[in-house]
């Protein structure tokens, strides 16, 4: 063999050969880069809906969501796609998979799951992956690739990966770019210059983009819940008082729990056992303590004679002592979670296994639902990205649908029985709306829970306030007038073994909440049938409500070498409002706050609790009562309550409250309040219906729209806005 060293043209004939090579790699890298920027294909998959596809996907999230409710999303009627087609790209790289999609200059964007922090997502960088709470943009019990922009339309990323999306931020050279400002000598420079796209990519080979459009926020909104098979329903009993007991606690301090409730005339309807109700927790062994409940049967069997139900929590991570772990280990990841094996539910056996041994040991003998813990994050707890799992599947997207996958096993479970369930979870995704499912948080701030509260109704999830602790009697009934409107209202004393009445100075003022809360059962049940049947969302942001001016302002901005370097400003928004139902807007009340201003939509609004006129389309500042929180009644609101507080059942009294001098209509619903029979037609509606004479009196009429045997009893009307106020008659 020939030296190349002894051969100086040889050698200059391989270098030569070997740049020649290097060239036509570059050349051909960069050329195929170049061919893949496509314009994105779109198909109208329905009225409204529209989906791009490219590559390969993994994973789909959607095999663990509900059908479309097609009809409903026909009735909405049809609308244009939103911006122009030939606006939007798709660019395969070797590592990742992107989109490009057109963004205004003016143009807000909202969503993108389940933060603590503000509602406009414009101008930053979310990383969406499931974790828990931490402060880091993105990283959230539910980042769910949904958004929504005030252009009236929305943008799903379908993808099981962790998807990175840039919301006007970023600026390709072959884009509207803005013109270059020197930092040093000129004005109004911005470390985030104005971009024109939002860009999503995803680590992987493939993904869906689904467009939802409207004619308003609330239309796109409700599209997308449709697409997943509208909203769920709960059983009457999950909208009523729960709560969660000592993690220690035996079979007989949780009756002495009841005959306390009993003794303070409080009223309960689920009792919620922490872990240790189990052998063994962290890992879990899903089986009973039979030193704390040597009867688990008789106990469920004694609480449900009391109207009690019972909510079990665990952890999905397997411990060697479990009944169930010989069943489960070969259907597990490489690696475990708090020492316990975690399954790979995307294989169906090990689904089979769980719910096998739930069913024997739980279900069958009445428990009502769980509280999934433990299924979000931090990274050194639950399993790495390199993990692998014998489906073959990968670690990060079996982490992003590990909390969806649990609801669908068990949702569809309990629908089987003809049961409902409402339980709660700490992970959700795409399409999380039709599983009768809540999250919670181990996150514990007062403001942050009231904004998750409103961002939580821009992704088709529910969410609870709950109430764990607090420093002050003003602290806890506060936050117990938040989590009382809310989807679920909790206490959850896992720890601190609080109760309702642990500050005596304020209890009859919990005791008038929790109870206000529950008068309001026929107007809020009504609500989760619309979220079921049109995909309103029962709690929602006040973006979402028709006459809302969003307001913002921008603070700080001052240049800080040490601080604020790159002088940039923050947004501050109104994210301590929002509707419940479709005419009461809340406004919760923070410690230390004697006073707070409220920005009304335009229309009259009147106080709840009096009737009187309150503002139309303003900011009005109102002094803070303790005893109560804030709500507001829209121009025409009608709004059922029970007169009295106690069991669910078809002849119970109304009192319907009327507020403003618009005539208005209201359909109100009911059933039987546990089963999924209201799916084939029993159920009742009631047309409820407000006119007035020249002088302003009230004609209050109902009329039975679908008979059944769950119709309300007498009905009482009561004009709440006075006819002498003379601007309104």
């Amino acid at each position: 063999m020939i030296d190349p060293k002894s051969n100086p043209c040889l050698l200059k004939f391989n270098v030569l050969l070997f740049l020649l090579i290097l060239v036509c790699r570059y050349g051909y890298a960069q050329n195929t880069l170049i061919s893949e920027i496509e314009e994105l294909k779109w198909e109208k998959v329905m009225p409204g809906v529209w989906k791009a596809s490219f590559g390969e996907m993994g994973l789909n999230p959607m095999d663990y969501t509900n059908s479309p409710k097609i009809d409903a999303i026909e009735a909405l009627g049809d609308s244009p796609f939103p911006f122009a087609k030939d606006a939007s790209r798709s660019q395969l790289t070797p590592n990742r998979v992107s989109v490009r999609l057109p963004l205004n200059e003016t143009e807000q964007i909202y969503g993108l799951g389940l933060e603590f922090e503000g509602i406009n997502r414009r101008s930053n960088v979310y990383t969406l992956k499931v974790d828990h709470y931490g402060g880091i943009k993105g990283y959230t019990h539910a980042p769910v690739p949904f958004y929504i922009s005030s252009e009236g339309y929305g943008v799903l990323i379908n993808s099981s990966k962790r998807v990175k999306i840039h919301v006007g931020v970023g600026n390709r050279k072959d884009s509207n770019i803005p013109e270059p400002i020197d930092r040093t000598t000129g004005k109004n420079w911005a470390a985030r210059p104005l971009s024109d796209a939002v860009e999503a990519s995803v680590e992987g080979d493939g993904m869906e983009i689904f467009v939802f459009t409207g004619q308003t926020t609330l239309e796109v909104v409700q599209r997308y819940n449709l697409f997943f098979g509208g909203g769920v329903i709960p059983p009457k009993w999950g909208l009523g008082f729960w709560h969660r007991m000592h993690t220690k606690s035996s079979d007989q301090d949780v009756l002495k729990e009841i005959e306390d409730f009993e003794e303070h005339n409080f009223p309960l309807d689920v009792i919620g056992l922490e872990p240790g109700w189990q052998s063994f927790a962290y890992p879990c062994s899903f089986d009973w303590d039979t030193t704390r409940f040597p009867n688990p049967e008789n106990f469920v069997r004694t609480l449900d004679q009391k109207g009690i139900k019972v909510n079990l929590w665990e952890n999905p991570y397997v411990a060697p002592v479990s009944t169930m772990y010989k069943d489960i280990s070969p259907f597990t990841g490489s690696h475990t979670v708090w020492l316990g094996e975690v399954p790979d539910y995307t294989i169906p056996e090990a689904q089979q296994v769980l719910l096998n041994h739930h069913k024997k040991n739980h279900l069958a003998i009445g428990v009502s639902g769980y509280k999934f813990d433990e299924v979000d994050g931090y990274d050194v707890w639950l399993w790495p990205d390199h993990a692998t799992f014998p489906s073959g599947n990968d670690a990060v997207e079996i982490r992003q649908l590990y909390g969806m996958m649990m609801m669908d096993i068990f949702g569809r479970h309990f629908k089987e029985q003809n049961q409902r369930t409402y339980s709660l979870i700490r992970s959700a995704y795409i399409g999380a709306s039709s599983h009768n499912f809540v999250l919670y948080s181990d996150y514990y701030d007062h403001k942050g829970y009231v904004t998750a509260l409103a961002n939580s109704s821009l992704a088709g999830l529910l969410w609870t306030p709950e109430i764990r602790n607090a420093d002050s009697a003003e602290e806890w009934i506060r936050r117990f007038q938040s989590v009382s409107f809310s989807p679920l209202m909790m206490l959850n004393a896992w720890s601190s073994g609080k109760k309702p009445w642990s500050f005596p100075e304020v209890t009859d003022m919990v005791r008038n909440t929790i109870e206000l809360r529950m008068k309001l059962l026929p107007y809020l049940y009504t609500a989760f049938y619309e979220y079921n049947q049109k995909g309103i969302p029962p709690f929602r942001a006040m973006v979402l409500e028709n006459g809302y001016e969003v307001q913002e302002t921008m603070a700080g901005g001052k240049l800080d070498d040490a601080k604020n370097p790159y002088a940039e400003q923050k947004r501050l928004e109104v994210t301590d409002q929002y509707m419940m139902g479709p005419s009461i807007l809340v406004a919760p009340v923070f410690t230390g706050q004697k006073e707070r201003t409220i920005v009304l939509p335009k229309g009259n609004w009147f106080d709840f609790y009096t009737g009187e006129y309150a503002g139309n389309g303003e900011t009005i500042t109102i002094q803070t009562k303790l005893e109560e929180i804030p709500l507001f009644v829209k121009d025409g609101g009608i709004i059922p309550m029970l007169t009295s507080v106690g069991e669910n059942t078809t002849d119970q009294s109304l009192e319907v409250r009327i507020y403003g001098s618009k005539e208005n209509t209201y359909l109100l619903y009911n059933d039987d309040g546990i089963s999924y029979d209201f799916e084939r037609d029993e159920y009742s509606l009631t047309e409820l219906r407000s006119n007035f004479t020249q002088e302003g009196q009230l004609k209050g009429s109902s009329t039975e729209l679908k008979n059944s045997n769950y119709t309300y009893g007498n009905i009482t009307w009561s004009r709440m806005t006075k006819p002498n106020e003379n601007r309104f008659w």
